[in-house]
């Protein structure tokens, strides 16, 4: 298996740089996904296409084994320039692959052709290559399209890249992996007048203070200490620069909430609309609110964790990781992990090279991570799909 994987190298090197210089957005990634339905179906996977737009699944049956599973790659890229001249710089002005979906890919692909090379398991495989990873519902609209009741899986796997543990490094780790990734918006809804004559008017800027200043009392009070919480505003609209003696009608605050306990984002969607009327009723205004669940937290699965850890310690030896500390980012992996136990992993990319990390201009990932990456998916299936 080693022997066959390594001879792949090159040819998954070059289609990861291919993939890098040719970045494509969440639901247009079609010339990716031509590239990945083509390679599988060369290395006679049965391939179906059109979940969720431009997602593509490979299937792989082998042997009389009765389990399916299921693997995860996304193929998006994010919309942000790439700021570092490398050989295979992306070509698409404002896209690069910032976060490393592109070797995603590249680690599925390869070991898609070398379980197919090899057949050394009993079972069927699906390899998931989803769209719209990065915000825009790819995974969820792949479930709601019918991912599992097409591909039934009795466990589903995910990787990511990791800078700051090493390519021949992965962590396995039970329990929380990354956060629930929701946004909130509040608009305070005053009475605009003169600058110069605020008693004339409603004005919905102290309100707006006033919230943003008690906001952090929630993560601070009203959660458990013990439990991580991030609420931030991100993005506040009011006035006109031009115009700075008018006290505006409208406030409009924007932001994102995290957590990884279901309880904890309850309180967080209650925490925000009770300080936001509070902050309306205060100045005498109106107030509007809306609490958007974008993706729930990632939370592994003890019983696939073990197995994907028993993998991990196959390829990588003592290089395994059990400890790791989860992520506050989100991941829609959590959609396909709710209707299958799941296990996400955290595959070395090396050193932050220039401090670039995950979403930075100059990131990239990292080549000497592929063999790793290919050879514990393969392991993984062989271990999941022993042949009798």
């Amino acid at each position: 298996m080693t022997d066959s994987i390594d001879d792949d190298l090159p040819f998954l090197t070059a289609l990861r740089h291919d993939l890098h210089a040719h970045p494509e957005l969440g639901f247009e990634e079609t010339r990716t996904s031509d590239i990945v339905a083509r390679l599988l179906t060369e290395a006679g996977i049965t391939v179906h296409r059109g979940l969720g737009g431009t997602g593509v699944v490979g299937t792989l049956q082998v042997g009389n084994g009765t389990r399916p599973i299921g693997l995860r790659a996304d193929m998006d890229a994010l919309a942000m320039p790439e700021l570092v001249d490398r050989p295979y710089r992306s070509t698409v002005e404002g896209k690069m692959h910032a976060c490393g979906h592109d070797g995603h890919t590249t680690l599925l692909l390869g070991a898609a052709r070398a379980l197919a090379r090899d057949r050394n398991f009993s079972g069927t495989v699906h390899f998931i290559f989803q769209p719209a990873e990065e915000g825009r519902g790819g995974a969820r609209r792949m479930v709601e399209e019918g991912l599992f009741e097409l591909f039934p899986c009795d466990a589903v796997y995910g990787l990511h890249n990791m800078p700051g543990l090493a390519p021949d490094e992965i962590a396995v780790v039970e329990g929380p992996q990354l956060a629930s990734s929701d946004s909130w918006r509040v608009t305070f809804r005053g009475t605009g007048t003169h600058g110069a004559k605020p008693h004339l008017g409603r004005d919905p800027i102290p309100a707006m203070a006033g919230f943003l200043a008690a906001l952090q009392t929630i993560p601070g009070r009203d959660v458990d200490p013990l439990q991580p919480a991030v609420v931030s505003a991100c993005s506040i609209q009011a006035g006109n620069p031009q115009a700075l003696n008018v006290i505006p009608e409208t406030v409009e605050i924007g932001g994102t909430a995290r957590a990884y306990d279901p309880q904890v984002r309850d309180q967080l969607e209650a925490g925000i609309g009770r300080l936001a009327a509070g902050a309306a009723a205060m100045a005498g205004i109106e107030t509007d609110y809306r609490y958007i669940r974008r993706i729930p937290p990632v939370i592994n699965h003890p019983e696939a964790t073990a197995r994907a850890l028993g993998a991990a310690r196959d390829v990588f030896g003592a290089k395994v990781r059990t400890s790791f500390p989860p992520s506050t980012a989100g991941d829609d992996f959590a959609f396909f992990a709710a209707e299958a136990p799941g296990c996400y992993v955290w595959l070395g990319n090396g050193p932050a090279v220039e401090g670039a990390l995950h979403h930075n201009g100059a990131y990239d990932f990292n080549d000497a991570a592929i063999g790793p990456g290919v050879r514990f998916w393969t392991r993984l299936v062989e271990r999941e799909l022993a042949a009798e």
